[in-house]
């Protein structure tokens, strides 16, 4: 097989500003389509999302110079490829960037491309896009058992308004039953969450995540309480059938060397902020905690991951790591965290992705698998990804048309599986 063609095209995200889609045609008539996503609360260690900066076009925010780059720069030098090789392919592309961070061509004109060649070859192989990833890779991992959802069901930050300083509060399945079975019991839940929020006098408006994004909430812990109460109403039990996870991508409240939050009027040290925390670890049944300290403040990771591995507390990093092997070789170096967040965009290529999944799998971390809370797309590779690599869960919002995608792609691979 060969590359005949390389396309792509500017799309419109979930926020309502343009992301970009490759299709990557082989010389049999195959194809493959890939869009990919961009964060609204993003790492500045991430892979560049190149934009147009044209403020005549969508307040600057178009993608026509990532079209361009796709179809007059990467396309020449790709057409004719095997794209069975994709770790050649993808590290071609990196080569004609030349940039650490992918800043010439866009770490999202490389991704769709790198996503839509991959695509396009499981086609053309008849292959389940996951099963493509696992034979390209040899990741070897077990698919008795698949990610479990790790669903946001409240979310403040910078992904809705005057709510909490923490991005995101979420219920995650934990029992040992089917990722469907778990799928329905966190959405049921999230159902009676709604009452409940209702009954406190909070609205239930959603946010970049289809998440509630309650105004007027009283204080960062009291997410907690409604969460609990809407399990118990469910009629599950948490800390066995659900468990809890945060976000609280604290760069976003980082300054000064200082962790403000607007919400309670405080400012805080990192170890009074860990002190904090620990309270809430204390008091329900939390098995993640993610971006807890911002993403360079090393040493109080260390002191955080320390304070939590006795509580078998997975310290997942996100903006620290970036889905990126030398960020997170640093991150096993100081043993700074238990699990790693997992993003396509955040480093821009299949393969790179890949390798950092690998790597942490090497070191006993789990992985996380994560939509993306600004313009998340309805492609639905993270979910593949997440199966391919063995991820502990996948992490995205409960509802709105490209969030939900990912639960129905989840279990639509696991009924395929069982049937075999």
């Amino acid at each position: 097989m060969k590359i005949k063609s390389v396309e792509a095209y500017e799309i419109l995200a979930s926020g309502g500003y343009p992301s970009i889609e490759a299709k990557v045609t082989l010389d049999n008539g195959i194809s493959g389509i890939a869009s990919v996503p961009y964060g609204a609360s993003a790492g500045s260690h991430e892979a560049t999302v190149l934009n147009d900066n044209d403020q005549s076009r969508y307040e600057g925010k178009g993608m026509l110079k990532s079209v361009n780059n796709i179809e007059k720069v990467i396309a020449p030098e790709i057409i004719g490829m095997n794209p069975e090789n994709q770790e050649e392919l993808d590290n071609k592309m990196i080569k004609i960037d030349g940039t650490p961070n992918k800043a010439n061509l866009g770490g999202n004109s490389i991704l769709a491309v790198s996503l839509a060649n991959a695509r396009a070859t499981a086609n053309a192989l008849n292959k389940p896009f996951y099963k493509h990833i696992i034979d390209t890779f040899d990741t070897k991992v077990d698919l008795t058992t698949l990610p479990k959802p790790m669903i946001v069901v409240i979310e403040g930050g910078k992904h809705a308004d005057d709510t909490t300083d923490l991005q995101e509060f979420c219920i995650s399945g934990i029992s040992e039953t089917t990722s469907a079975e778990n799928i329905r019991m966190a959405i049921e839940s999230y159902h009676q969450l709604k009452k409940v929020l209702k009954e406190n006098n909070l609205s239930t408006n959603v946010g970049n995540e289809g998440a509630f994004a309650p105004n007027g909430i009283a204080t960062n812990e009291s997410p907690f309480q409604f969460m609990l109460e809407a399990i118990d109403r469910a009629g599950y039990k948490a800390g066995e059938d659900l468990g809890f996870s945060i976000d609280a991508a604290a760069s976003e409240f980082y300054s000064e060397d200082k962790y403000k939050l607007r919400l309670e009027n405080k400012e805080l040290t990192a170890t009074e902020l860990i002190e904090y925390y620990m309270g809430w670890l204390e008091k329900y049944p939390i098995v993640t905690i993610e971006d807890m300290l911002a993403e360079d403040d090393w040493d109080n990771w260390v002191k955080l991951n320390t304070l939590v591995k006795d509580k078998h507390i997975d310290l997942i990093g996100d903006d620290l790591t970036v889905t990126n092997v030398e960020r997170l070789q640093k991150a096993i170096d100081l043993n700074a965290i238990s699990s790693i967040l997992i993003k396509l965009n955040q480093i821009g290529s299949l393969t790179e992705t890949v390798k950092c999944c690998m790597l942490a799998k090497e070191h006993g971390m789990s992985t996380v698998t994560s939509h993306r809370g600004g313009g998340e797309t309805d492609d639905t590779a993270m979910v593949d990804l997440a199966v391919a690599v063995g991820s502990r869960f996948i992490k995205v919002g409960p509802t709105r048309g490209e969030r939900v995608s990912k639960y129905n792609r989840l279990m639509r691979i696991e009924a395929e599986l069982n049937k075999y």
